[in-house]
């Protein structure tokens, strides 16, 4: 297995991403909320993975193992916290509604210079008070354990239209579909159609963020129609596929919006500083 790259102390920054770029697998001993401005980022740790268009945040506890994706151009926020700081009882990674207040606040602390003079101190603690009174939301996609839920989920995620019941899903990983119902309870904490609902509900996101239009992706993510996904998208994120894109606030960072700092960014698939 590759080694797991350590860096305690979590960074605050504000970096470009472009479409595709990755950053590998690496671990803080701080917590770090991750926000991206434009597009999609994805946060993946062996329990699964977190998905955040620019209306949410993503919190990442100290200690946690994950790597970061970026779908779309995106300009990404990142706050380093102290393991003392933060929510109560926030052990593990979670996506909360970034309003528009908590956005100011994180885009204003990522700004330079990175003192910890009473005014940046003040700053912080407004900041962590709007991040415990944000609403959590429900789009963790977790990751199965189990060697036949496994196969199961890698079928649908390499094709989310596929509309087989889990009867003959079953019969092609060599599980009844009694076996699978109860390990899908059991090791993911939802019902198949949940898990499915949530994967076709990620990977829209993800073709949004790259530029697929609404139609493409309702077909593509299974919906029976566009105006069935319009439906369930809307409820999810609070927003139609179509406003998805367009929701994304302006980046507001002179100096990650340059040029320069544009082109500072590692290629698709490169280790970065996260």
């Amino acid at each position: 297995m590759p080694e797991i790259r350590h860096q305690p102390v979590a960074p605050t920054r504000a970096r470009w991403l472009a479409p595709g770029d990755a950053i590998e697998a690496h671990r803080h001993d701080d917590h770090q909320l991750v926000y991206a401005a434009g597009g999609v980022l994805t946060v993946t740790t062996d329990a699964g993975s977190w998905i955040a268009p620019a209306t949410r945040a993503i919190w990442v506890p100290a200690g946690t193992v994950h790597a970061h994706q970026a779908h779309g151009e995106l300009e990404l926020h990142l706050v380093g916290l102290p393991p003392g700081e933060g929510p109560p009882g926030w052990d593990r990674p979670t996506v909360v509604g970034a309003g528009a207040l908590l956005r100011e606040l994180i885009l204003a602390y990522t700004r330079e210079p990175h003192d910890d003079g009473p005014a940046r101190r003040r700053l912080r603690a407004v900041l962590l008070d709007r991040l415990a009174a944000a609403p959590r939301e429900p789009l963790h996609l977790p990751a199965p354990a189990d060697e036949r839920l496994r196969a199961l989920c890698a079928i649908l995620c390499d094709d989310p239209a596929d509309g087989r019941t889990l009867a003959a899903l079953g019969w092609q990983v060599g599980a009844s579909e009694r076996t699978l119902a109860r390990l899908f309870r059991a090791d993911l904490g939802m019902t198949f159609p949940q898990w499915r609902a949530r994967l076709r509900l990620h990977r829209a996101a993800v073709l949004l963020a790259e530029g697929a239009a609404v139609t493409a992706v309702a077909h593509a993510c299974g919906w029976s129609s566009a105006s069935a996904f319009i439906d369930a998208f809307r409820r999810t994120f609070g927003h139609t596929p179509g406003a998805h894109r367009a929701s994304a606030p302006a980046a507001r960072t002179p100096a990650a919006a340059s040029p320069a700092a544009r082109n500072s960014v590692a290629g698709p698939g490169a280790a970065g500083v996260g």
